[in-house]
C-alpha cells in the first residue's frame, strides 16, 4: 500500500465537522469502500441541486413570456402577454437575453472556480457556491412576491447566480477525481453523471408542481433544496482519503495520479506510464495556459462547446417549445409542458450511463463520443418532423434524443475531463484536475450561454431555423474530434486491437 501525502502548498485541511460529531463515520469504524459511497452520493446530490435550481427559468418562461397560440403545429398570433418586461413580441428576446446573462457569468466564472478550487478546500469552496446559488435562486423568485418588473433586477440575479453556480462543477469533478481511478471511470463517470439530468427532473417536477400557486414558487422551492443539501456537503465531504487517513490501493494510486489516462490515443504513440516524482508532490497547481496545451484538451473543449449549445438549448427552451407545440392535436398546459420535458432528462440518464460503459469497452472516448454525435442528428431531425404525430411518438423520439444529446456531453465533462486532468505529462500532479475541468465545462458553457440566447431570436422565426442550428452545432462538434479520433483507431492498432478496422480497409 503506498499512502497519499497531503499538498505541501494546500492549508491544514480540517474534517468535516460531521465526522467530529458522529466519530463513528472516521476509520477504522468504516471502510474506505463506505467513504468513496458516501463521497459519490455527496457529490451526486450536490451537483443534482445544482441543476435543479437551474431548471425553474425554462419552467416558468411560457408563463413569463407572451401566450402563442399555435395551429396545425405551427406558430400563429400572441393571444395573451406575460410578465413584465418579458411580454410582447419582444419576450422571447428578452428571456433568451436572461439566460445569456447567467451563462455568460457561468462561463467566465468556470474558469476562475478550477484554478480557485486547485489552491483551497473544495469542500468550503463548494459549500459557498451551494449557499449564494440558493440565496440568488431564492431571490429570483421573490420578483414575484414583490411585483418587481425592472429587467435589471433578473439579469443581476441571474449573472450573480451563474457566477455562484460554477464553483460547482470543478469542485466536484476534482473530489471524484481524487476518490476514484481509472479503472472502470467510464461507467462510474457515466452513473455518477446523471447527477444533472436527475437534477434537471427534480428541478422540473418541483417547479412545475407548483408553478399554478404562483411562479415564485418554481423558485423558492429548488432554492431551499439546494440551501439543505449545502449543510450536507459541509457537514460531512471528505475530499481526498488522506484527509481522513485512509489510503487507496497502490494499483488505483498509479491509475489515478500517474497518468494511464489516454495513453495512445492522443498522440497516436503509447506513452510509458509516469511515475510519480517525490519533487512533484508538493507541487501547486498547473497553469491556466499549461493546461490548455494538454493534449486533447482544446479538441474536446471546443467539441463541448458546441454539444452543449445543442443540451442547454433543450435545457431552456423544451418546456417553452412543447407548450406551443400541438401535439396529437392537443396544445398542452404548462404545467404538462415541463412535466413533459423530463422525459429528455430521463434519455440524458441513458445516454450517459451507455456512453460511459461503450467508451470503457473500447477504450475510446473520442470514438464513443462522435459516434453519439451523428446519430444525434437524424434523432433531432425525426423528432420534429414526427414529434407532433402522436404523444408515443413524442415521447419516444424525444428520450432517444435526450440519450444521444447528453451521452458524448456527459462523457465530455466527466470522463474524459478526468483522464485529461491525471495523464502522464503531469507526471502526478494531482492538482490540474479542478484546472482541467473547468477549462473544458467552462469553454462549453459559453456555447451553453450562447445556444439559449439564439434560441430566443431564431425561434420568432419558426422552429424549424432552430433545429436547423441545432443540427449544425452537432455537425462542428464532430469536426473538432477528428484529429482525437484518428489517434484514438491509429493507437489501437498499435496495440493489436480492433484489427477489424484492418480487415475493413483491405
Amino acid at each position: 500500500m503506498m499512502e497519499l501525502k497531503p499538498l505541501n502548498s494546500v492549508p491544514p485541511i480540517k474534517l468535516p465537522p460531521g465526522h467530529n460529531l458522529f466519530p463513528t463515520l472516521n476509520p477504522p469504524e468504516k471502510t474506505l469502500t463506505f467513504h468513496k459511497f458516501l463521497v459519490l452520493f455527496l457529490t451526486f446530490i450536490a451537483y443534482a441541486a445544482f441543476h435543479a435550481s437551474r431548471k425553474p427559468p425554462s419552467i416558468v418562461k411560457s408563463v413569463l413570456g407572451p401566450e402563442i397560440k399555435a395551429l396545425n403545429g405551427t406558430d400563429s398570433t400572441i393571444v395573451a402577454t406575460g410578465w413584465a418586461p418579458f411580454e410582447g413580441a419582444s419576450g422571447p428576446h428578452r428571456l433568451g437575453e436572461l439566460d445569456l446573462a447567467f451563462l455568460l457569468a457561468y462561463s467566465i466564472g468556470m474558469y476562475f472556480a478550477g484554478h480557485i478550487g486547485d489552491n483551497i478546500d473544495l469542500r468550503i469552496f463548494l459549500t459557498v457556491g451551494m449557499l449564494g446559488s440558493g440565496v440568488l435562486v431564492i431571490a429570483f423568485g421573490l420578483g414575484y412576491f414583490l411585483d418587481v418588473h425592472w429587467l435589471g433586477f433578473f439579469l443581476i440575479v441571474q449573472i450573480l447566480c451563474g457566477l455562484f453556480q460554477s464553483i460547482g462543477w470543478p469542485c466536484v469533478v476534482a473530489v471524484m477525481g481524487n476518490w476514484f481511478g481509472k479503472a472502470k471511470r467510464g461507467l462510474i463517470m457515466g452513473v455518477w453523471n446523471s447527477n444533472t439530468s436527475v437534477g434537471n427532473i427534480i428541478g422540473s417536477l418541483v417547479a412545475s408542481s407548483v408553478l399554478s400557486f404562483g411562479w415564485g414558487w418554481s423558485f423558492v422551492l429548488p432554492g431551499l433544496f439546494i440551501l439543505v443539501v449545502a449543510a450536507l456537503v459541509y457537514m460531512f465531504l471528505v475530499v481526498s482519503p488522506d484527509h481522513i487517513g485512509l489510503e487507496l490501493a497502490s494499483k488505483e494510486i498509479e491509475m489515478n495520479l500517474e497518468g494511464v489516462a489516454l495513453v495512445g490515443s492522443e498522440t497516436g504513440e503509447v506513452e510509458e506510464e509516469g511515475v510519480l516524482e517525490p519533487e512533484m508532490e508538493g507541487a501547486g497547481a498547473i497553469g491556466f495556459l499549461q493546461a490548455w496545451r494538454l493534449p486533447g484538451v482544446a479538441p474536446f473543449a471546443f467539441c463541448l462547446f458546441f454539444s452543449k449549445l445543442v443540451a442547454y438549448t433543450f435545457l431552456y427552451w423544451l418546456p417553452f417549445y412543447l407548450r406551443q407545440t400541438v401535439v396529437a392535436g392537443v396544445q398542452l398546459s404548462h404545467k404538462n409542458a415541463g412535466i413533459l420535458s423530463t422525459v429528455f432528462d430521463i434519455g440524458g440518464v441513458i445516454g450517459g450511463v451507455l456512453a460511459g460503459v461503450t467508451s470503457d469497452i473500447i477504450e475510446a472516448r473520442g470514438v464513443t463520443s462522435t459516434v453519439f454525435l451523428l446519430l444525434s442528428i437524424p434523432s433531432l431531425l425525426f423528432y420534429r418532423i414526427y414529434g407532433s404525430v402522436s404523444m408515443f411518438t413524442n415521447i419516444a423520439l424525444m428520450l432517444i434524443s435526450g440519450a444521444l444529446v447528453n451521452g458524448p456531453y456527459s462523457l465530455i465533462t466527466t470522463a474524459v475531463s478526468a483522464d485529461l486532468g491525471t495523464q502522464s505529462l503531469i507526471k502526478g500532479n494531482s492538482r490540474a484536475l479542478a484546472t482541467v475541468s473547468a477549462i473544458i465545462d467552462g469553454t462549453g458553457s459559453v456555447g451553453a450561454a450562447l445556444g439559449p440566447l439564439l434560441a430566443g431570436y431564431i425561434s420568432t422565426r419558426g422552429w424549424n431555423s432552430v433545429f436547423v442550428m441545432l443540427v449544425l452545432s452537432i455537425f462542428i462538434a464532430c469536426l473538432f474530434l477528428i484529429p482525437i479520433v484518428k489517434n484514438e483507431i491509429k493507437g489501437k492498432l498499435n496495440e493489436g486491437k480492433w484489427l477489424w478496422i484492418s480487415v475493413i480497409k483491405r
